[in-house]
């Protein structure tokens, strides 16, 4: 596997390549709140144990906020992204240069060696399969090694309620409404507590609810347009785009109070789990 060239940046600091296609994952929208992101990602890391560590995968690396924190954790071990975004990986390529990254749907990835640590942060919840992908990734560790998960657990929030609502309303709707029925929903603790147990040695699962933030609605909406939003805008064109946005804003403006200051909090519940084979 070759390792990862260092991409050449631009005056503005963001790389030539990193510029997002149409239908691609738009970093600079993700990275905007890098900070409540790879918060999530630095909870799930904490948990992991410390072991000898030769070999780490960061599946759905997105622009390498995550993969970053694997370095600096497994000083010595080889680091390998996995992302399907090359607007993500451009950036990613230029921010962890000595990590290793690939394009490559993680649906279908299965890693060329077994892992000591198999990291998926706010990745595999959108999968329908997850549980199946789960289980065949549990199996690619060595023994000892450690699958480690954190899945957003949202669906029923009133940021999604809207992102349905919608897509259901507008003259979008034929397109919109078979995405909004196949987004996964995720299972209580327990479920997947009972699904792992009988192939783990140790489970490791916990739930946190994180709370943001953000500048009034606008800040939703700019926080699901670099994340959930993205299966409903990638069917949309450019002003079906914004009008299904400001649609949304408005939903949101009715679901979210304003605290005092201008803000709105972002209720934000989120699924983690360590497991070890």
């Amino acid at each position: 596997m070759t390792r990862a060239m260092h991409t050449t940046e631009e005056d503005s600091g963001i790389p030539r390549s990193s510029r997002p296609s149409p239908r691609d994952w738009n970093s600079e929208l993700y990275l905007k709140f890098e900070a409540e992101r790879t918060r999530a990602a630095r909870d799930l890391l904490a948990r992991i144990p410390y072991c000898e560590t030769k070999l780490v995968y960061d599946l759905g690396c997105g622009p390498g906020n995550s993969t970053e924190l694997l370095t600096r954790n497994f000083p010595g071990a080889e680091v390998v992204g996995v992302d399907k975004s090359n607007n993500m990986l451009s950036v990613a390529r230029a921010r962890v240069p000595t990590a290793t990254f690939i394009r490559e749907n993680i649906a279908d990835w299965r890693p060329y060696a077994p892992a000591d640590v198999i990291f998926a942060n706010a990745a595999l919840h959108f999968l329908p399969d997850h549980r199946k992908v789960m289980l065949a990734l549990l199996d690619t560790l060595r023994p000892g090694g450690r699958l480690a998960v954190q899945m957003p657990v949202n669906t029923h929030e009133p940021s999604h309620a809207a992102m349905r609502m919608v897509a259901a309303d507008g003259p979008w709707a034929d397109r919109l409404l078979p995405v909004a029925k196949s987004i996964t929903v995720l299972g209580q603790a327990g479920e997947y507590y009972d699904l792992f147990a009988p192939c783990c040695r140790h489970i490791d699962i916990w739930q946190t609810i994180y709370i943001h933030p953000l500048d009034g609605p606008e800040g939703v909406v700019e926080w699901f347009e670099g994340s959930g939003l993205r299966p409903f805008l990638d069917l949309l064109s450019a002003e079906e785009s914004v009008d299904f946005l400001a649609r949304y804003r408005d939903r949101l403006a009715q679901a979210y109070s304003r605290q005092p200051n201008g803000k709105v909090l972002l209720r934000y519940p989120r699924l983690f789990l360590v497991l070890q084979k």
